[in-house]
C-alpha cells in the first residue's frame, strides 16, 4: 500500500476514535469540578459532562434518559416517593461540601421529581435538579439551569466559556430584567402559547435567571424560566403533568 495512503488512513482512524470517546461521554463531570469516569465511583454520567447521583451511588438505570428527566419502566416497577425524592437531592447536595445549599423544593411530575435548591446566604435559588422517579438517579436540570446559570450552570466555572468556545452563561451587559419585568415576559409568552393560563404568585430568582411556576384552572400546569439578561422565555417541556408538591 503506498506510504501516503496508509498514513492518510491511520490519521482518519484515529480521528474518529477520539470522536467517539467525546460523543460517548468518557469523563463526567462532578459538582466539585473535578472529572471522575462513566461508572467509576459516585458520579454517573448526567449528560453533557455534569455528574449525577444515584439512590444506589451508580448512573442511571437502563431505559432512563437522565439529561430530560424523561424515564421509561421496563419493569413495571413501583416509583419512588417524593420524601426518597427529597432524600436522594439531600445526598446530591452534600457532594458539595457548602452548609449553605439546602433542599427548598420537591415537585413531583408524571416524568420526573424536579427539586430547587437554594442558597442560605443569599436567600436565593442556587441551582434546579431533577430525579428519576424510578432510579432516584438525580441530575442537574437541563435548559435555563445549566445554560443560563451563571454561577452553578455547565462550565460555570470556567470563565462561562461554552463547549464550543463562545460565550455560555454570560451575555455582555448588566442583569436589567426585575422580578416584575420577568413576569410580564412571561404572562405575555404564556398568552401567546397556552391561553387561560396564568403564573403562579411567586418566582425564584437564580443567578442569570427566574424561574416560576404557572396554573391552568389554579392548577399546577408547568414551569417557565425567563433570562435576566435578555428576557428570554424558556419553557420547561421534560415534566410531564404536575402530581404533587412540597417545600421544605
Amino acid at each position: 500500500m503506498n506510504k501516503r495512503i496508509a498514513l492518510t488512513i491511520g490519521i482518519g482512524l484515529a480521528v474518529l476514535l477520539l470522536v467517539a470517546v467525546f460523543a460517548t461521554g468518557a469523563f463526567a463531570q462532578g459538582p466539585s469540578g473535578a472529572f471522575s469516569g462513566m461508572r467509576g465511583g459516585r458520579y454517573g454520567s448526567g449528560g453533557y459532562g455534569q455528574g449525577g447521583f444515584g439512590m444506589t451511588g451508580g448512573g442511571p438505570a437502563a431505559g432512563s434518559c437522565p439529561m430530560w428527566g424523561g424515564a421509561t419502566n421496563p419493569t413495571n416497577a413501583e416509583p419512588i416517593t417524593l420524601d426518597q425524592a427529597a432524600e436522594a437531592v439531600r445526598e446530591y447536595v452534600k457532594s458539595y461540601d457548602n452548609p449553605d445549599l439546602v433542599l427548598a423544593e420537591v415537585m413531583e411530575f408524571e416524568r420526573n421529581f424536579y427539586a430547587i435548591v437554594k442558597d442560605q446566604g443569599t436567600g436565593t435559588g442556587a441551582f434546579e435538579l431533577l430525579v428519576d422517579r424510578y432510579t432516584g438517579y438525580v441530575h442537574p436540570e437541563p435548559g435555563p439551569n445549566m445554560m443560563w446559570n451563571t454561577q452553578y450552570g455547565h462550565m460555570a466555572g470556567f470563565g462561562g466559556m461554552g463547549m464550543m468556545g463562545g460565550r455560555w452563561n454570560r451575555p455582555d451587559g448588566p442583569m436589567t430584567m426585575t422580578a416584575e419585568q420577568a413576569r410580564t415576559a412571561a404572562q405575555a409568552w404564556l398568552d401567546a402559547n397556552f391561553p387561560g393560563a396564568t403564573l403562579a404568585d411567586d418566582a425564584t430568582q437564580f443567578s442569570g435567571y427566574y424561574s416560576m411556576d404557572f396554573l391552568v384552572n389554579d392548577t399546577p400546569a408547568g414551569m417557565l424560566s425567563v433570562n435576566r439578561y435578555t428576557g428570554q422565555v424558556w419553557y420547561h417541556n421534560w415534566h410531564g403533568e404536575f402530581i404533587s408538591e412540597q417545600d421544605f
